[in-house]
């Protein structure tokens, strides 16, 4: 019986390919393990109007983790035609797996690394090492959602000036959830030796559930003594971000902002092709690259699969197998800098397979 069991959730477009590409590097590092296949993504939409079914979200919970590689997901503009026909007209509604999953799964923990690697031509500035935590399961992203203002909301002072046909997206943040990825934050930072935590927020004028943030951010601080901690709004974090992105080590903050501020970060270590990222909760995670299935790209094994690559060292890193992380982090440092082989991305014109065999060339 192998030592695990991982769910691998390739999804659609690009996704299949870079997992591919992690598949050839993890099975050259004998890393004992079965591999579970399951069906993720739009073509699940289109079939059975589910893009993630109940037997995956099963299957799922007999494994130690997953890894996901990307799936197409769309907005308000999905349409029923797009479904199956005998799934037309009967309600189907399009809800992103992968929100689903952090919820489900409360997987309350978005951890990215954002790391410059030597000799990579796309870093904005060598020598950029910080760690975004996101949180991943309250603030913007929860789903509730109005196409119009509800009778009762006209009760609340300020909302009377509302014209009825506003759309209204609720941001809700709790003080445990504020709390546990902030104090998710400082651990990592602890156990790391990072020095500095920066909290961000836009409490200045969201000061209810900024509020409720920074109060649970300044608690939990209170508690590392050892760490610095600090704090900016998120706007001003932008522009501090470029000008001197050394002055930050480890960074904390909620769902909508930790999107944004963490994609800013990964193109400042050379774009969503080095991004990687960990759904984490308290027994299971979920491990994929931030870039999305570009659906023209799907199939051409074109783009850079670095993302899943060190996606699947931060796998390796939870389960406990940090030679293995640190072998597979130091064969992506090694090929980086050797430049021999580059992604078109990076100026080149190796394959996403080629790329994966040569970090599988170092290992």
């Amino acid at each position: 019986m192998a030592k695990y069991k991982i769910a691998w959730l390739p999804g659609d477009g690009v996704g299949i390919d870079v997992t591919e590409a992690a598949k050839i590097v993890l099975d050259r590092m004998a890393l004992d393990a079965e591999y579970i296949h399951g069906d993720i993504g739009w073509e699940m939409w289109c079939q059975e109007g589910d893009p993630l079914p109940q037997r995956t979200l099963d299957m799922m919970k007999e494994t130690d983790c997953a890894f996901f590689g990307a799936i197409t997901s769309k907005g308000k503009d999905v349409s029923n035609q797009e479904l199956a026909p005998e799934l037309q007209g009967k309600g189907y509604s399009y809800r992103s797996p992968i929100v689903r999953m952090r919820q489900l799964l409360d997987l309350y923990i978005c951890l990215r690394p954002c790391k410059a690697y030597a000799g990579n031509s796309l870093n904005y500035k060598d020598g950029i090492d910080l760690v975004v935590f996101r949180e991943n399961t309250e603030g913007m992203y929860i789903g509730v959602e109005f196409d119009k203002v509800p009778d009762e909301f006209y009760a609340v002072k300020g909302a009377e000036k509302l014209p009825r046909d506003a759309a209204i997206s609720i941001r809700a943040i709790t003080p445990g959830g504020s709390e546990r990825i902030v104090r998710a934050a400082f651990e990592y930072a602890a156990q790391h030796g990072r020095k500095k935590v920066t909290a961000v927020h836009k409490a200045n004028v969201l000061r209810q559930t900024d509020g409720v943030f920074m109060d649970a951010a300044r608690k939990v601080a209170a508690e590392y003594p050892e760490i610095q901690f600090d704090n900016a709004n998120i706007d001003a974090m932008g522009m501090w971000l470029l000008k001197n992105p050394f002055n930050y080590d480890v960074v904390v903050t909620t769902n909508l902002f930790g999107d944004i501020i963490s994609d800013l970060c990964a193109q400042m270590v050379g774009g969503l092709g080095f991004g990687c990222s960990g759904n984490i909760g308290s027994k299971y995670a979920v491990f994929e690259p931030t870039h999305g299935s570009a659906p023209k790209y799907a199939g051409q094994y074109k783009v850079n699969p670095i993302a899943t690559i060190l996606a699947a060292k931060m796998m390796l890193d939870w389960l406990g197998e940090t030679d293995k992380a640190a072998e597979l982090e130091g064969a992506v440092a090694a090929v980086i800098a050797e430049g021999k082989v580059r992604t078109y991305d990076m100026g080149g014109s190796n394959s996403t397979l080629e790329m994966a065999q040569a970090v599988a060339a170092k290992l």
